[in-house]
């Protein structure tokens, strides 16, 4: 596969964007008060999802994930 200009010189070719996990639906929760909750877990996997594709945007400037 060859990189084309809107990738950049630097873009690896075979780096695609990173998928967002997946939300708990709300019946998914026992409402128990769990530590951690599968919601808090959801929000710090978010976050992760957050920094990874905000370092695949600077590999590939001018590109939409997905």
């Amino acid at each position: 596969m060859q990189t084309t200009k809107a990738e950049g010189a630097g873009a690896p070719s075979n780096d695609p964007s990173p998928t967002p996990p997946q939300r708990p639906d709300d019946e998914d929760c026992c409402g128990q008060g769990c530590v951690p909750c599968i919601f808090d877990l959801y929000d710090e996997a978010m976050g992760r999802y957050r920094e990874a594709l905000a370092a695949w945007k600077e590999r590939h400037p001018g590109e939409s994930p997905g």
